[in-house]
């Protein structure tokens, strides 16, 4: 353990040494971090960086966990948890308002907040595990809406610079459940915060499928943040597993999408493929209709320790797995199958670090 005080900062901050990384993923795998440290304001990241520097190690910044999946061989440098916390709302107008969120906040208290207060555009993103500072790095996204869509800025250290800086939502690259945080930029900047332009008042139809026979089924007709927010986590309560008490990292594979005439002739020997309209003329199809159709629904495989979820397969569950390469040896048969089956290759939605 070496506090921060005898390199001359400020703010105290403990590192710990040789700290199990199985403790900082939902999957609950991993090797050992050399160093670990929390930092609870932007002041105690710098210092922690400097710290990193002078001790000529890399680093990695992580919060919650949910999306992190970690390598066996462990981390031989300083991993920095993010538990910023900060939570801000300005009203531009009667029907506007900007949120200001620190990247440690838990993701669904924010969520919580906003539709407590009447506002939308974030209530589909509703039970998403992880911190805010999270969202921005895979364009997070649910339900017919995604992060990018109400996003002003981004906060983040940038480790190039050795600066703080702040990025408009148009200069963060986001794509599919990608960005520049997670592509070009990858390990540069350190979320510290973002902004949300959100407004008052009820979200609009046409509504995801899935909410919308939600509303059918239970008579709701009046489509207000709460209304949707409830029906979303009761669907999703309905078929993932809680983080808390299951390991897993949510959905393991996004979703293809693939040009037209690839779909057209899926479409011809699989009728009944879910589909939706993407950009640039292309559409998305079901990774879990995919995984279902090559025989990986509620499968459970004594040889690795890992399963699929009986409600959801793109849910990868660690049921007694003793390594990563017991998970990626799981992960890799299914995308081989599909691969096999439909010329389709899966991609991985958790973060292989390091």
């Amino acid at each position: 353990m070496v506090a921060a005080s005898a390199y001359g900062y400020n703010e105290r901050m403990d590192i710990a040494d040789n700290v199990s990384l199985a403790d900082y993923s939902t999957m609950h795998l991993g090797g050992v971090a050399a160093h670990l440290t929390r930092v609870a304001s932007r002041q105690a990241l710098r210092q922690a960086v400097e710290w990193a520097r002078q001790q000529q190690l890399p680093i990695l910044v992580i919060g919650g966990g949910s999306n992190i999946i970690w390598r066996d061989e462990g981390f031989a440098g300083l991993v920095i948890v993010n538990e910023i916390k900060r939570y801000e709302v300005l009203d531009a107008d009667e029907t506007t308002s900007y949120i200001t969120i620190g990247a440690g906040e838990p993701w669904d208290s924010v969520v919580e907040r906003t539709v407590a207060a009447g506002l939308t555009g974030i209530e589909a993103l509703s039970l998403i595990p992880g911190n805010a500072g999270a969202t921005p790095v895979q364009n997070v996204g649910a339900y017919g809406q995604e992060i990018s869509q109400t996003l002003m800025t981004v906060e983040a250290f940038d480790a190039q610079a050795n600066d703080f800086v702040t990025l408009r939502g148009s200069e963060c690259n986001f794509g599919y459940r990608t960005s520049r945080f997670k592509t070009v930029d990858r390990g540069r900047f350190y979320i510290t915060g973002l902004s949300l332009h959100l407004t008052k008042g009820n979200p609009g139809p046409v509504f995801y499928g899935a909410v919308q026979k939600y509303f059918d089924e239970h008579d709701i007709t009046e489509h207000t943040p709460l209304a949707l927010r409830e029906a979303v986590m009761a669907i999703r309560s309905s078929k993932l597993p809680d983080s808390a008490n299951v390991a897993n990292n949510g959905s393991f594979f996004a979703n293809p999408i693939i040009d037209q005439q690839q779909f057209f002739s899926l479409q011809e020997q699989y009728p009944t493929l879910p589909s939706w309209p993407a950009a640039n003329d292309q559409v998305k199809i079901s990774a879990a209709w995919l995984l279902e159709q090559a025989g990986f629904k509620d499968v459970h495989d004594d040889a690795t320790g890992m399963a699929t979820w009986s409600t959801q397969p793109l849910v990868l569950v660690n049921e007694h797995a003793k390594t990563t390469a017991d998970l990626l040896a799981f992960k890799q048969r299914i995308i081989d199958a599909v691969q096999q089956k439909f010329n389709i290759t899966l991609v991985q939605e958790p973060e292989l670090l390091p």
